[in-house]
Order: C-alpha cells, then sequence, then structure tokens
C-alpha cells in the first residue's frame, strides 16, 4: 500500500473506533435507527472493518488485533452495563470476535494478493 494513504487509513481507523464506541453507548431508545439489521450483523461488520483498518493502519501481528479489539468489545459492553436503557450481551461479544477473524481473513487476502502483484 502507498505510504500516502497509510494516514488516511489511520485515522480511519481512529474515526471508526470512536464512531463505534460513541453509538455503543448512546442510550438505545435515543440511538438512530439503523434498519432491519441485526444487531449481531452490526457487531459483525463494525469489528470486521476495525480489524481490517488495524492491520492495514499498524501491520501488527495478527494476535495483537485479536487481543486488542477483544479487549475493545469486552469494553463496550462492561459500558453498556452502565449506561441507560442498555445492557451488556455477551454474545455480541461473539459476533465481534467473528467480525475480527473475517477482518483478519481479508487482510491476509489482501496481502497475499500484494505479493502476487509485487512479483509479477
Amino acid at each position: 500500500m502507498p505510504a500516502q494513504y497509510r494516514l488516511l487509513i489511520k485515522c480511519s481507523f481512529w474515526g471508526a473506533l470512536i464512531f463505534s464506541y460513541i453509538a455503543a453507548i448512546v442510550p438505545q431508545d435515543t440511538a438512530p435507527a439503523v434498519g432491519e439489521l441485526s444487531d449481531k450483523i452490526l457487531h459483525f461488520m463494525a469489528f470486521s472493518l476495525l480489524s481490517l483498518l488495524l492491520m492495514l493502519s499498524y501491520r501488527i501481528q495478527w494476535w495483537k488485533s485479536v487481543v486488542y479489539l477483544s479487549g475493545y468489545a469486552v469494553f463496550i459492553e462492561l459500558s453498556q452495563s452502565f449506561t441507560p436503557n442498555r445492557c451488556a450481551d455477551w454474545m455480541d461479544v461473539a459476533a465481534d470476535m467473528i467480525g475480527i477473524a473475517a477482518g483478519l481473513i481479508v487482510y491476509s487476502v489482501y496481502r497475499k494478493l500484494e505479493a502476487l502483484r509485487a512479483d509479477s
């Protein structure tokens, strides 16, 4: 990936992280409707994106991404237990973990394609 995009991707990661936390702790009765998608699908999508952006931004080892984002997922659920009209749902953490894995798979495919392109 060209270096000029690295800052943009880092800003996107931090923006997505902040947005996801705010969206997670806003009381549910004041949160905007997001359509008919299951909240587990939303968790999956959010953490897939966060995982991919984290890897693209910092190129850390995959297991560190799992540790950091899993910790963040647990932190969100603990925060929700103190938020009015919200409650912790540990199945959300499971959806987050599956999303993290999906983001890592997408990143792995991207890296392989990038290596193939560099070889040719």
